[in-house]
C-alpha cells in the first residue's frame, strides 16, 4: 500500500471515516487530549533478536485491515550501551506502543532517537508513540526530502488513509515528522553499536535510507528489500532499486539483510534481487520487441524469476499486474 504523488487519498472524512473535528490534526499534539478518541490497543507481537544489537517485531501481514490494526510493516530495535534507536517506527501509535511494550521485555534502556526510512506512513506514523514515551526532544531522523513529505500532503494523507483501512482503529495518531536531517555517510555511535547511512538515489522512493549496523554485519533496508512481499513502485524505480542493492553490497560487508516487510535473513537479497531484475528485464525486452504496455504482464510471467514468486508473494494478484505497468514505462523511458 501507498500514498504517492500519483493518487493521493481523499482521506477518512470523505470516505465516510470520522469527521476531521473528532481528531486533532496538530503536528506536536499528543494523546490524552479531551477530544481525541483512541482506537484500541495493538496485540502484542512478538520481539525476537537477530543478532548480538539488533531486535524485530516483525509484522505478520503486509497490507493494512481491521484485524491487524494497521501492523503491517515491521519495527527494529538497535540496542547499544547508550540507549537503543528504533528503525521504523509503525503506522499508528498503538501500534507504536505494543513495541515499546515489547522492548522492554528485553531492555529497560530508553529509547534515544528514531530514525524514518522513507515517507510512507507505515514506517513513521509510530513516531507518535516514541514522542510520548520518552519525551518531545527525542531525535527523529531521516532525509531531508522525507521530513518535507511528511510535513507536507503526506502526513495528512497517509494518516487519514491509515484511519480508513483500519476502520478507525489507529485514531488517535499524531503526524510527528521527523525533525533531523540525515544523509549518505551520517553516523550514530550507541557504544558498542553504530549506525551508519547509505543513500544511493531513488529506490523504493527518492529518499530511502538504509542503516548498517557493521558490528553485526546487518543491513536495514527499509523497503528497498522485501522478503515476499511486492513493493509499490509508483514512487520509485526498478533499476534504481537494482542500482541501491549493488551499492549496499558493494560498500559493505552484511551478511543479514532486516527488510521493511517480511523476514530478515541473507536470503532477502536473492528474493528482492531476483524478483525485480526478473520484472525489469522483461518489460525491456517487451519494449524493445514493440510488445505494447497491456502485453507486458504475459512477458514477465514467462520469466521463471517472476513467476516462481507467485505462489509464496501476498498481494501477488491484486498488484503485479499494476507493477508490471509500471516497470514497463521505466523501461520505455529508458529507451529515449
Amino acid at each position: 500500500m501507498a500514498i504517492t504523488r500519483r493518487g493521493v487519498l481523499a482521506g477518512a472524512a470523505a470516505a465516510g471515516g470520522l469527521p476531521l473535528t473528532q481528531y486533532n490534526l496538530c503536528m506536536p499534539a499528543l494523546a490524552g487530549d479531551d477530544d481525541v478518541i483512541l482506537g484500541p490497543p495493538v496485540k502484542d507481537q512478538p520481539i525476537r533478536k537477530l543478532s548480538e544489537h539488533v531486535y524485530m517485531v516483525e509484522a505478520p501481514d503486509g497490507f493494512p485491515t481491521p484485524e491487524n490494526q494497521g501492523l503491517m510493516s515491521n519495527i527494529v530495535f538497535i540496542v547499544g550501551k547508550e540507549g537503543v534507536v528504533v528503525i521504523d517506527s509503525g503506522a499508528s501509535l498503538q501500534i507504536a506502543r505494543m513495541s515499546i511494550r515489547q522492548l522492554q521485555t528485553v531492555t529497560k534502556a530508553p529509547v534515544v532517537g528514531v530514525f524514518n526510512t522513507h515517507y510512507h506512513g507505515d514506517h513513521w506514523l509510530g513516531n507518535h508513540g516514541f514522542v510520548e514515551a520518552y519525551g518531545a526532544s527525542i531525535p527523529i531522523y531521516a532525509m531531508a526530502g522525507t521530513r518535507t513529505a511528511i510535513e507536507g500532503g503526506t502526513g495528512t494523507s497517509w494518516r487519514d488513509a491509515m484511519l480508513k483501512w483500519t476502520n478507525q482503529a489507529s485514531s488517535g495518531t499524531r503526524i510527528i515528522p521527523p525533525g533531523k536531517d540525515i544523509d549518505h555517510g551520517f553516523t550514530l555511535s550507541l557504544g558498542g553499536a553504530t549506525l551508519r547511512i547509505h543513500h544511493y538515489g531513488t529506490a523504493h522512493t527518492p529518499f530511502d535510507v538504509a542503516i548498517e549496523v557493521p558490528e553485526d554485519q546487518v543491513m536495514c533496508v527499509g523497503d528497498i528489500m522485501m522478503d515476499r512481499r511486492i513493493a509499490n513502485m509508483e514512487d520509485g524505480s526498478y533499476q534504481g532499486t537494482l542500482d541501491a542493492i549493488d551499492a549496499l553490497i558493494r560498500n559493505s560487508k552484511t551478511a543479514a539483510w532486516v527488510p521493511g516487510h517480511g523476514d530478515a535473513g541473507a536470503k532477502v537479497l536473492d528474493w528482492q534481487r531476483s524478483l525485480f531484475q526478473g520484472i525489469y528485464e522483461a518489460c525491456t525486452k517487451a519494449v524493445k520487441q514493440g510488445v505494447p504496455l497491456e502485453g507486458a504482464l504475459a512477458v514477465a510471467m514467462k520469466d521463471p524469476r517472476v513467476a516462481d514468486k507467485a505462489a509464496e508473494t501476498k498481494g501477488w494478484a491484486s498488484n503485479i499486474g499494476k507493477y508490471v505497468s509500471i516497470a514497463y514505462l521505466e523501461a520505455e523511458q529508458a529507451q529515449f
